[in-house]
């Protein structure tokens, strides 16, 4: 059976809302673990007023504290900013915290835009470049027993590192590194299948993982009819395009507002180029297009980004959603 998790992003409605959108996290992971989802991680992004999620480390933190059986984690970790001991460190910590429960995902992405990617860098220099040598640092300080300088605390031998990616270069290096892979259609609509086929065939057993397993993360708005499931994925994709073309002054627009909106060429474009790739409408309609996804790109597990602008209707949508699969 497919098996079906959950990115959350702590979206805020604006500005003055985020402390509101962290607790409506925290409670979201209770609401997954309550009905019975896989996993519930959260990402890492900087620089974006209407995202509260700067700090995956620390909100698994509290999140790990708010709930007790649900496997958290990171989507994921950019490692490019970072010192990868430094990372080992913080999730050996979390993983002691929370035996059997902690995931950690890494990607190359600076989940924002280059001015702030030279801050985040200690050197002011961004260390893309480096990241499948980041990758390897990382997996010697977690599972290489013998690695030095220690880990403290000593992390558990089993703590898993996935690879994010939403092209092809993630693809080739979660092969070549034996590792479980997640790619990002909700990032990157256009993303080929290939790109999963590859990981598949090109995959070398590695230290935890010995065949290859696909995670495919796509956006999912559910909804009890399917004019109200197309009102809410409009609400996001309409403040995700204000977003990007800096029209968005750090607050989103309500249902009502992006339903009186009008729809220029640009805006109907970008919508429009991320139909295919992504489960919209009723829970019978929303399963059949996870199914035909998730048999496209050939994954193993779902992971549903569902940014709605109201929490009572995310916590429907993932309800509507684990139930069309039981």
């Amino acid at each position: 059976m497919l098996k079906l998790s959950v990115l959350d992003q702590s979206l805020a409605r604006s500005t003055a809302e985020v402390p509101a959108a962290l607790q409506e996290t925290l409670q979201m992971a209770r609401w997954c673990e309550q009905l019975g989802y896989q996993r519930f991680w959260v990402s890492e992004h900087h620089a974006f007023p209407s995202v509260a999620g700067s700090a995956p480390e620390v909100l698994l933190a509290a999140l790990g504290a708010a709930t007790r059986t649900i496997r958290l984690g990171s989507g994921g970790i950019m490692l490019p900013h970072y010192s990868a001991y430094k990372v080992a460190e913080v999730f050996a910590l979390l993983a002691n915290l929370y035996p059997d429960r902690i995931d950690l995902g890494v990607g190359r992405a600076p989940g924002a835009d280059m001015s702030t990617a030279v801050a985040l860098a200690t050197d002011g220099r961004p260390k893309f470049e480096r990241f499948p040598q980041l990758v390897d640092d990382l997996s010697r300080y977690l599972w290489d027993k013998q690695a030095t300088p220690l880990v403290s605390p000593p992390p558990p031998a089993d703590l898993p590192l996935w690879m994010l990616g939403s092209s092809a270069d993630s693809a080739v290096l979660a092969a070549q590194r034996g590792l479980p892979y997640v790619l990002g259609l909700f990032i990157n609509p256009q993303a080929e299948t290939g790109l999963t086929r590859h990981y598949q065939r090109h995959f070398q057993p590695g230290k935890l993982q010995q065949k290859p397993y696909v995670m495919l993360a796509l956006s999912v708005f559910c909804a009890e009819d399917e004019e109200q499931a197309r009102a809410l994925q409009l609400t996001y994709d309409l403040n995700l395009f204000r977003f990007f073309t800096g029209q968005s002054e750090g607050r989103s627009l309500a249902p009502h507002e992006a339903l009186a909106y009008d729809l220029g060429f640009q805006e109907r474009a970008f919508i429009a180029s991320r139909d295919n790739s992504r489960a919209v409408g009723t829970p019978g309609q929303v399963r059949e297009q996870v199914i035909r996804l998730a048999g496209e790109y050939h994954a193993d597990e779902v992971m549903a980004v569902t940014n709605m602008y109201y929490f009572e209707d995310r916590k429907r949508s993932f309800q509507l959603l684990k139930e069309a699969f039981e």
